[in-house]
């Protein structure tokens, strides 16, 4: 465990020093989780005391979250203060969230479809659900 612990927090070190050096707007551990992905991809296989540790972290997911509570009671004022924009923002990423979803799941389903049909016929799009019911 304490191996795939140490892969974590160097990739999140390499993350860091990169953000650094090249300066750009994004957070050094999602910059150390995307080179950690690379990483794996290119390797071909997750190793096992890298699986073991995400597998530990995972199952105590729920403790990270503490500290995000904590800050949120401690700046409760504020959030009463801004509780509009706040609710602005969460509802229109949600939407948003959605209808991305949505969108790649569309794609993917009709490339899928047109990857199971036999060679040189085109599936076309997936049947309608509320067709039957008609």
């Amino acid at each position: 465990m304490l191996a795939g612990l140490t892969w974590l927090l160097v990739f999140q070190c390499l993350g860091e020093a990169l953000v650094r050096l090249l300066g750009v707007p994004v957070p050094g551990p999602v910059a150390g989780m995307a080179l950690l992905f690379v990483g794996l991809r290119l390797r071909g296989a997750i190793p096992e005391t890298l699986n073991t540790a995400a597998t530990g972290l995972l199952q105590h997911l729920s403790v990270l979250f503490v500290p995000a509570g904590v800050g949120v009671m401690l700046h409760f004022g504020r959030v009463a203060d801004e509780w509009q924009a706040i609710v602005a923002a969460i509802v229109g990423s949600t939407v948003l969230a959605i209808a991305v979803t949505a969108v790649v799941m569309r794609a993917l389903v009709g490339r899928s479809a047109d990857l199971a049909a036999p060679a040189g016929e085109h599936a076309g799009p997936p049947p309608d659900p509320e067709e039957g019911l008609r």
